[in-house]
């Protein structure tokens, strides 16, 4: 039996859709610095920053606890804004056989609409839907958001 699920929700900011993706893209790390209190740490594993095939480390917290993901980035889509991201290792993993996040920013005006998705297939049918980390991606985004336009 496939416990494959997906959650996705909009989150609208006053930044431009090319300045939120160049940042995800191309310095995620900066986002400890700006949102020290849900990304304790951002280190580049393997490959350049921006490029298909590098591998991220990520220290963050999540429901209160410090986490651990290895990521990597699967396709980066400068014309589109998109970014696709598929999880290799840490704490996800205990729950879910495979993770994958897609994050696409859509001008809107003077701001942009950032749209976040998790493709996920549980280990078992008892463990939830990540919902709670969907809003962790939705606070990052409004921090983002913020910080572009100060």
């Amino acid at each position: 039996m496939s416990y494959a699920g997906k959650v996705d929700t909009d989150v609208e900011i006053k930044a431009p859709a090319v300045k939120f993706h160049e940042f995800f893209s191309q310095r995620p790390h900066h986002l400890s610095s700006i949102s020290s209190d849900k990304i304790k740490g951002c280190d580049l594993h393997d490959g350049d920053w921006g490029k298909v095939g590098s591998v991220v480390n990520w220290n963050y917290v999540h429901d209160g606890k410090a986490k651990v993901a290895k990521v990597v980035f699967d396709a980066i889509d400068d014309e589109k804004n998109s970014i696709t991201l598929r999880v290799v290792e840490g704490n996800l993993l205990e729950h879910y056989k495979s993770f994958k996040i897609t994050v696409q920013a859509t001008p809107k005006g003077e701001g942009s609409v950032v749209h976040w998705t998790f493709e996920y297939e549980k280990v078992h049918g008892d463990v939830t839907d990540p919902h709670t980390l969907l809003q962790l991606a939705v606070d990052l985004t409004t921090d983002i958001g913020a910080h572009l336009t100060a």
